[in-house]
């Protein structure tokens, strides 16, 4: 498939060329404009147990399926949060995990499915018990809020990063979460309290903006006007 993002310097949207017969599958409110070549179908991948399992993710419940049905044809695609888009190429190898409205899209090679964390993980981290889990050849474009970093570990190397700025990382690599500080009061003190620690060797994806931060903002914002 041929594909470019453009205006990745802000507010990005990805431009697909489909040639006949090729498919493409990306968040139920993804697609922006379509050629008349291409068919737009709602659907759910996995039948109703995995729709259900992606919403626990944080994900919807149903998938938009763009093919080019009547011959060559063009698909704008975005998403709503001020935030970039990257395309990761999977070769069967490995998979990725995705926190939470990081998955925007993907060619039609790629299994979307739910991982379930450890308790620990799940009970501790943003993103909950269920993580997304992307496998197979193809495509993927992942979406976050503020710009996607990538952080590329050598084999042994450590990194400490906040929890509300994963994307994503590959399966194979290994995380904890833990307190930020020694101490829970030193912890909840620097406004950071939790963070994953990842080993590597791998590229952890991060996104430069925290939602939740932004979010207690805004409440924050509303709070004093209230008054």
């Amino acid at each position: 498939m041929d594909y470019e993002i453009l205006y990745n310097e802000a507010f990005p949207i990805v431009k697909c060329r489909l040639i006949k017969g090729e498919k493409l599958k990306a968040e139920s409110d993804a697609m922006i404009a379509m050629s008349n070549t291409i068919d737009v179908e709602g659907g759910i991948e996995g039948g109703l147990l995995k729709g259900f399992t992606r919403m626990l993710s944080g994900e919807k419940f149903f998938f938009q399926y763009l093919t080019a049905k009547r011959g060559n044809g063009e698909v704008l695609f975005g998403h709503s949060t001020p935030g970039g888009i990257i395309d990761v190429e999977l070769d069967g190898t490995y998979g990725l995990r995705i926190q939470k409205n990081g998955f925007l899209a993907s060619t039609e090679g790629i299994e979307i499915d739910s991982k379930v964390q450890n308790l620990a993980q799940g009970f501790f981290s943003q993103e909950g018990f269920f993580i997304l889990s992307a496998r197979g050849k193809g495509t993927i474009f992942l979406s976050s809020y503020g710009v996607i970093h990538p952080i590329n570990l050598d084999d042994g190397e450590e990194i400490i990063i906040d929890n509300g700025h994963l994307v994503a990382w590959p399966d194979y690599m290994e995380y904890h979460i833990e307190k930020s500080s020694n101490g829970w009061a030193s912890s909840f003190m620097s406004g950071e309290m939790l963070v994953c620690r990842f080993r590597g060797p791998g590229t952890v994806l991060i996104q430069t903006r925290n939602p939740s931060g932004f979010s207690n903002w805004i409440a924050s914002m509303g709070f004093s006007k209230g008054k």
